[in-house]
């Protein structure tokens, strides 16, 4: 076989490799466009939720242990106006990038809260 075959035939290889790799992405990007209804609520005792001290409800965070959410500017912080949450106007539930696949309340809070832009 030629020099030309052999070349052919590894970037075959290596092209099929890389779009195996990106079926997990691509899957990703599917859950992340599923209609809001069907996806799961996010539960406070979530290995991801107690890290970043998620609560349904974000008057009832403990300031003590997350202080972002102490005072005056922390008051006002929640899921619905944070950068990382999407929800239609009006819903009560939303997705959020930190939880793949779930659902967020709005009126809720966790320490990975950032202000919309």
């Amino acid at each position: 076989m030629s020099e030309n075959g052999k070349l052919s035939r590894r970037r075959f290889l290596g092209t099929a490799l890389a779009a195996a790799a990106l079926v997990p992405v691509a899957g990703r990007g599917l859950m992340a466009t599923a209609h809001a209804g069907e996806l799961a609520k996010v539960t406070e005792d979530d290995p991801t939720a107690v890290a970043l001290g998620y609560v349904h409800d974000a008057t009832k965070v403990d300031t003590a242990k997350f202080p972002k959410r102490a005072g005056d500017a922390g008051a006002s912080q929640f899921c619905h106006n944070c950068s990382l949450y999407q929800a239609a106007e009006g819903e009560e539930w939303g997705k959020c990038s930190i939880f793949p696949g779930k659902l967020v309340k709005g009126a809720g809070w966790c320490n990975a809260w950032v202000a919309k832009g």
